[in-house]
């Protein structure tokens, strides 16, 4: 499993990486308090040592792609937390949004996508906007094995934390 997922991580590192808005909330979290990540709702499944983790992913890629729905699912989750932590989080998550390249995939056409109303309009974007394109970096398992059987090429996060990955 290691050398798969290391493989995945070199094949896509000039392509780029899509961030599924946990994984990604995960980083502004740690970035403004470690301890936090194991005691916030929505972040309490990992722990500082995978946000040290995320950070070295994250480095190893020239371009980090999301869409405007993970974006949004990010900042409602950030809104959760209370103060400063929020405005701490916010001010991290607007300067990323200078540095990731966005692409706007219309609801319209998402929606017609086969399993839409299994994965909804979010997840149904990543399938779309990764195939043949990005890496995606998941922790929803049901989402990865989705992805998985269709030819995209995906790593679960839980399969890093298992494997002690760095």
């Amino acid at each position: 499993m290691k050398k798969y997922i290391n493989n995945l991580l070199q094949r896509y590192k000039q392509k780029g990486l899509l961030i599924d808005t946990n994984i990604l909330l995960v980083l502004f979290v740690g970035k403004v308090n470690r301890q936090r990540i194991s005691q916030f709702n929505r972040t309490e499944g990992f722990t500082a040592k995978d946000y040290d983790v995320l950070i070295k992913i994250i480095k190893r890629f020239s371009k980090i792609v999301t869409t405007p729905n993970i974006l949004t699912e990010v900042n409602s989750l950030i809104n959760q937390l209370k103060e400063p932590e929020r405005s701490q989080c916010l001010e991290l998550f607007s300067d990323l949004l200078s540095r990731v390249d966005e692409f706007y995939l219309e609801s319209k056409r998402i929606s017609e996508i086969e399993k839409f109303s299994k994965f909804g309009l979010t997840d149904c974007g990543i399938l779309d906007l990764a195939k043949d394109r990005y890496l995606v970096l998941t922790n929803d398992f049901k989402l990865a094995n989705y992805l998985e059987s269709r030819g995209i090429d995906t790593i679960n996060f839980t399969h890093i934390q298992q494997i002690h990955l760095f």
